[in-house]
């Protein structure tokens, strides 16, 4: 079985990202917009993590924040689920509380 995500970039003269969209059928996802992405790969080979982050010249600031948070969040209930390292997940956690905390993103 294989299943397919695309990620569509759009670039200005300058290869700046003006619009970025993907689709997933498998996941009924068909050309949604998306302002921001982050993806990470693993490359056992070279024990690396391969990155790619991008984001459309008209994300907002405040946006950007929101989308970090909502990030560390993901990655620290991830590593948790991975890793079942209860200790570090809860610090990760408290770092992430520390963070909208300090950009006042929690109301």
């Amino acid at each position: 079985m294989k299943t397919e995500i695309k990620i569509n970039v759009e670039l200005d003269a300058n290869r700046v990202p003006e619009k970025i969209s993907w689709t997933a059928p498998d996941g009924g996802v068909s050309n949604e917009p998306a302002k921001a992405l982050m993806l990470a790969l693993w490359d056992a080979r070279t024990q690396e993590a391969a990155r790619i982050d991008l984001w459309t010249k008209d994300m907002p600031v405040d946006e950007m924040k929101v989308f970090f948070h909502q990030t560390l969040v993901s990655m620290a209930k991830t590593f948790q689920r991975a890793t079942d390292d209860e200790k570090m997940s809860a610090t990760m956690m408290d770092f992430c509380d520390y963070f909208a905390e300090k950009l006042e993103l929690k109301k």
